[in-house]
């Protein structure tokens, strides 16, 4: 990647770079204006400041814009519709059932945090905390805990595989921006996401249980669920959920083993191990897994699947509107200024990738807006870094995106009505819960760089 020779001098792109990020600030927060436009307005700005010709900042953003929602857009729209199947056909509750059902009461917040992370690998973080929600209050009643024990733990699973692991929003779109390897960002991401879970989640949860002894409430409205249809077994649902992983984890085997790419193993490996390719597998597969098979007929099918779309439309306009922002910030050479200054002052690059994340999700409430602007920031720091340094960037950026959720975060209250919690309560676990999964993951990254 060719570098960016800056359009002005250091002191003018900071201040560039600074207007366009204030601005997002002020116009998500103050004036709740939608990210969409706040994304526009903020890259506009950044350009303009900076000293580009306006229209030269349009063909930036709108560049940036078309790149991102044909790469990671599809990615967020096939990875819905692989949820709405695993939800719709009742996958989801086997998952839940049979891992809950055989834990006994001490092991109950490991099998959530479990149960989290499973349901997490594919679900968006709000669908995960709906379809959670019911068996959170049935092992709370079970168990004569208080909710927070066993939820705090669930919640953990989500959040991580939110924040760490493709295919959602934030790490695809970093991995994309930072030209990391998806395969590597996956595994890594999965062995940061462990320990990650285990410390914020049962551990923590045990902790948060007693400053908030939460009863579960008598009655909790379950999502809707179609009795007709009948549930796959869990064999078949933990196969296909673990299948889009395994496709793309066995790409990044196979480029390792696999030194000749002219090799027909590695060639099938590049093309089924694709991000695209290996989720449109994974739906297809699913269609008939938790759809055919468990009596969907076509017309359910196809509603299923065209369901999934309409509530990520907000997300994909975005996550697009993040990619045009970020064309702008490169094509102004904010990036080079950035890295030339990180070099200089010799700071660690996963340290200054988690520290602008987190300043950006303190001051946004969006994880996704933080992913966004911080990897930005990152694409010229990443600059003859190994295949596995960058993906721990990717990481890093991450870790960064889940600090301390607090008012300004749509989760905090999400989190905050499900649970019945005051808005005390909330921070003393739910935000606090975030700060130690972001905080150990950074930890849990900084170690595995001192071996990649």
């Amino acid at each position: 990647m060719d570098v960016v020779q800056p359009v002005a001098g250091s002191g003018h792109l900071i201040v560039a770079a600074l207007a366009g990020i204030a601005l997002i600030v002020v116009l998500i927060t103050l004036l709740k204006l939608h990210p969409f436009l706040a994304l526009i307005l903020g890259g506009l700005t950044v350009g303009i400041v900076a000293g580009e010709d306006v229209s030269k900042v349009l063909t930036s953003f709108t560049t940036g814009f078309g790149t991102t929602a044909a790469g990671v857009g599809a990615l967020i729209a096939l990875g819905a519709m692989f949820a709405k199947l695993l939800a719709d056909s009742g996958g989801a509750d086997q998952i839940v059932d049979t891992i809950v059902g055989r834990a006994s009461g001490r092991m109950l917040p490991w099998a959530m945090a479990g149960v989290g992370a499973l349901i997490g690998l594919p679900m968006f973080f709000e669908i995960g905390l709906v379809l959670l929600m019911p068996v959170i209050y049935l092992v709370s009643k079970r168990a004569q805990v208080s909710l927070i024990t066993v939820g705090i733990p669930a919640l953990a699973g989500l959040s991580a595989m939110h924040g760490f692991v493709p295919p959602h929003p934030g790490p695809v779109t970093a991995i994309q921006y930072l030209h990391a390897d998806l395969g590597v960002t996956l595994a890594l991401g999965l062995v940061v996401a462990v320990p990650t879970i285990i410390v914020a989640g049962p551990l923590f949860g045990a902790v948060a249980g007693r400053w908030v002894p939460l009863e579960a409430p008598d009655r909790f409205d379950a999502p809707e669920r179609d009795d007709s249809l009948t549930r796959p077994s869990f064999a078949v649902t933990l196969a296909t959920v673990l299948l889009p992983v395994v496709l793309m984890l066995g790409k990044a085997v196979v480029d390792i083993v696999v030194d000749d790419e002219k090799r027909m193993v590695q060639r099938v490996a590049d093309v089924i191990g694709n991000p695209f390719v290996a989720l449109l597998i994974s739906v297809l597969v699913a269609m008939y897994t938790f759809g055919i098979r468990v009596g969907m007929d076509k017309q359910k099918l196809s509603d299923t699947v065209s369901d999934a779309l309409p509530p990520i439309a907000g997300i994909l306009l975005i996550v697009s509107a993040g990619g045009g922002f970020k064309q702008v910030l490169v094509d102004t050479g904010i990036g080079t200024r950035l890295a030339d200054w990180a070099s200089d002052a010799n700071i660690s690059v996963l340290l200054l990738a988690w520290v602008l994340a987190v300043l950006i999700r303190l001051a946004t409430g969006s994880a996704t807006v933080a992913t966004i602007t911080a990897s930005s920031l990152m694409i010229g720091l990443v600059e003859g870094l190994s295949t596995g340094e960058t993906s721990l960037v990717v990481l890093a950026v991450g870790a960064g995106s889940l600090f301390f959720s607090h008012v300004n975060d749509a989760g905090f209250w999400l989190v905050k009505e499900y649970f019945g919690m005051s808005v005390g309560q909330t921070i003393k676990t739910w935000s606090l819960m975030e700060t130690v999964l972001s905080v150990t993951g950074l930890v849990v990254v900084l170690i595995l760089g001192i071996f990649i």
